[in-house]
């Protein structure tokens, strides 16, 4: 998996504006903004399949605010949110592969708090 995580362009400026990284085979692994080589906005990861693997906020450069993963069958794996110093923050819900309610944790501090098991 070959993807150009430099943060400087060929004539060694800081990146600024959208940027698609690339796998080996050409298919897109990510796709998002940057500014002064610092990720921002809303970025979308993608597994080797094309399906979509997470997408959530950066801002100056660390993941924060909700997030999602996804399946490599597309099926929604966990849902959660960072906060600005990328702590699990707030109620985080995993799902298992056919997509049905696994468990949810509540974090506080990026500590687990209290965890529901779902009912089967």
């Amino acid at each position: 998996m070959k993807m150009n995580k430099s943060k400087s362009s060929k004539d060694s400026k800081l990146k600024n504006g959208l940027v698609k990284e690339f796998f080996k085979d050409g298919s897109i692994s990510s796709e998002g903004k940057v500014i002064d080589g610092k990720k921002t906005g809303e970025w979308k990861y993608y597994l080797l399949n094309g399906n979509l693997k997470a997408i959530g906020n950066f801002k100056n450069g660390k993941m924060t605010g909700d997030w999602k993963w996804y399946r490599e069958n597309g099926k929604l794996m966990q849902t959660g949110s960072l906060d600005n110093n990328e702590s699990k923050t707030g109620l985080w819900v995993r799902y298992d592969v056919k997509g049905n309610l696994m468990d949810e944790t509540e974090f506080i501090d990026g500590k687990k708090k209290r965890i529901v098991k779902a009912k089967k």
